[in-house]
């Protein structure tokens, strides 16, 4: 997600692929067409980065798909993104948030596979400092010593739950796929099994070795995906419930709040202001 030319919506200074420069780069995100990390409401198709990436918002939501599986970024939490990781991202009504591209040798002492972290008051003001630094320019030693604070506060962020993993088995990975396309179908696991081309025993075996969850634990998180995104986009709990096949919202607002501990408005309202 780098700079973007308004006019043809093309990358200027992909600050993502850039080998030289800081081995730490910070941007400021909106909805603005100029921004040099842009929000909003979009999709970017499979790619990868030269560099590992950090990215938050503060409003809306992040949905990251890799080959294992899929993450999801509510407001205050952040993703990390080791270099050379092919990945989709859908942004959901984020009005505004920060990345960091960061050196694949800085990255080195940071996870090698993608997920979710937990971020503190201290990350992000040291973020919005250095997102007031020079692009192109060398570090300052006072500067370097901001970027090592950084980089641990990342490295010890707890990390969160919000994954959905991907089965790679062709047959089981075609029904996980076509449920994640249809979150709201009221198919049961037999009529998936025989969708699907195996037996129901088997659906049952292989969806828990592969992602360690059941077939209907899978689906619910799946749903819960859907929903999060959904509601991230201001769509009403309702519409929510009703797409997701719930026979009423207050059937799916006590799912959501065995899930996640609220409801989904209280939810979304302690996060954006930098709740747990």
């Amino acid at each position: 997600m780098a700079k973007l030319n308004p006019a043809h919506e093309e990358p200027e200074d992909d600050f993502s692929e850039w080998s030289d420069g800081p081995r730490l780069i910070a941007l400021l995100g909106n909805d603005d067409q100029a921004s040099e990390y842009r929000l909003g409401t979009r999709e970017y198709g499979v790619h990868h980065h030269h560099r590992g990436q950090v990215f938050c918002v503060e409003a809306g939501l992040i949905h990251v798909r890799t080959a294992h599986g899929s993450w999801l970024l509510p407001p205050n939490r952040a993703g990390w993104m080791p270099p050379g990781v092919p990945h989709q991202v859908r942004v959901s009504g984020a009005l505004a948030g920060w990345s960091v591209f960061i050196t694949p040798k800085s990255s080195a002492c940071l996870p090698n596979q993608p997920c979710v972290i937990g971020i503190t008051e201290v990350l992000r003001a040291l973020v919005r400092r250095a997102a007031e630094w020079d692009k192109s320019a060398q570090l300052a030693l006072d500067q370097e010593h901001v970027v090592t604070v950084i980089l641990d506060e990342i490295r010890r962020a707890p990390h969160e739950s919000l994954h959905l993993p991907m089965p790679t088995n062709a047959r089981l990975e075609r029904i996980a796929r076509a449920i994640l396309d249809d979150p709201g179908s009221i198919r049961t696991l037999e009529a998936w099994a025989d969708w699907g081309a195996m037996s129901a025993r088997t659906l049952r075996r292989q969806m828990q070795a592969e992602t360690g969850l059941s077939f209907a634990q899978w689906r619910q998180q799946a749903q819960l995906t859907h929903a999060l995104e959904m509601l991230a986009r201001g769509e009403s709990v309702t519409h929510v419930a009703d797409t997701l096949g719930y026979a009423s919202p207050s059937n799916f607002i006590a799912m959501f709040r065995r899930s996640f501990g609220n409801s989904p408005a209280r939810y979304f309202a302690a996060r954006s202001v930098g709740g747990s």
